[in-house]
């Protein structure tokens, strides 16, 4: 077998429940609800495993509560052996991922992506921004169209390069509108408007990466014991400055995850374990390079399966 690595999901995976039967089976991931609970000063616990959905999907409660699920997850498969070669995340994902490779220990992670959250709703006023799904267009052609609206005053950005034939754009309403009408014009499949509270990964998100500035400084960053592909290059970082630039450049940038797929394949990773809620990552693996393994835990029974996979003892 080749290299493994883990990685974890980002906002729009989250369900009322997740984690639970985690927490029931297991202490270390039942301690780390708690741990979220206590940094934050709030029952997220609470949100997560009751809801209702509406009030689990606000930015400020679904970054959290996703950290959370995932790293409550990861000490259930931590405790069977399993260790990566490298990590990723996708874009809130990538902290569980700084957690998985030890640059940041778990309860400044859910502090961090809890005011991540705040800054991130209160950038934008709510109805000014907005992301779309531009399924079906060469990457290249939709930079020239992102790039044309923008200049013409209407700010749109190329926000998730998910695989291939599906990215995401974020801006302005008016700039996703018309970049997304021009992408139609131009060959692209479908545009689907996102139901999101605000235009991530855009350069409107630029005031709420100068104010976590403060924050990244507040909490303790130290190199990454495991090489973690970074959104914004897709390329492996361990320094902790690094690392501390990236997270603040991630919040207006896009998120290079089909770049960072095919970074990982080519440094031998053959075998991706999606850990967290949903398999969102998994289906756009595939779509990047079929060949390679994919496994997703989700829950004990799903984490099982995948040890009998990688033990040989099942597919």
């Amino acid at each position: 077998m080749g290299k493994i690595a883990f990685v974890f999901p980002g906002q729009g995976s989250q369900t009322v429940g997740m984690g639970q039967a985690a927490v029931n089976e297991n202490k270390k991931s039942k301690e780390i609800f708690e741990i979220a609970d206590n940094r934050l000063g709030r029952e997220l616990s609470s949100i997560i495993f009751n809801g209702p959905q509406d009030l689990l999907t606000k930015t400020v409660n679904a970054q959290p509560a996703l950290l959370t699920t995932s790293i409550a997850l990861l000490e259930y498969l931590k405790e069977e052996g399993i260790t990566p070669d490298y990590t990723a995340g996708h874009s809130l994902g990538e902290y569980s991922a700084l957690v998985a490779s030890g640059a940041i220990n778990f309860s400044d992670a859910v502090y961090a992506v809890s005011k991540r959250g705040e800054f991130m709703e209160e950038a934008v006023p709510n109805g000014e921004g907005t992301m779309a799904a531009v399924l079906g267009l060469d990457r290249g052609i939709l930079k020239e169209i992102t790039d044309t609206v923008t200049k013409e005053g209407h700010s749109v950005q190329l926000a998730n390069l998910n695989c291939p034939g599906q990215i995401v754009i974020s801006g302005s309403v008016s700039g996703v509108e018309k970049a997304g009408e021009l992408a139609k014009e131009n060959g692209a499949k479908r545009v689907l408007p996102l139901n999101v509270s605000g235009p991530f990964h855009s350069e409107l998100m630029k005031p709420a990466a100068e104010k976590f500035t403060s924050i990244l400084n507040e909490i303790n960053i130290i190199d990454a014991q495991v090489p973690v592909i970074t959104n914004v290059t897709a390329n492996s970082i361990n320094n902790k400055e690094d690392i501390k630039e990236k997270l603040i450049e991630q919040l207006y940038s896009p998120v290079l995850w089909e770049d960072s797929v095919e970074k990982m394949i080519e440094l031998g990773v053959d075998t991706f374990i999606e850990i967290g809620p949903g398999k969102v990552l998994s289906g756009l693996i595939k779509k990047v390079n079929k060949n390679v393994r994919v496994f997703s835990v989700q829950d004990p029974d799903s984490c099982e399966a995948t040890l009998n996979a990688l033990r040989g003892e099942g597919e």
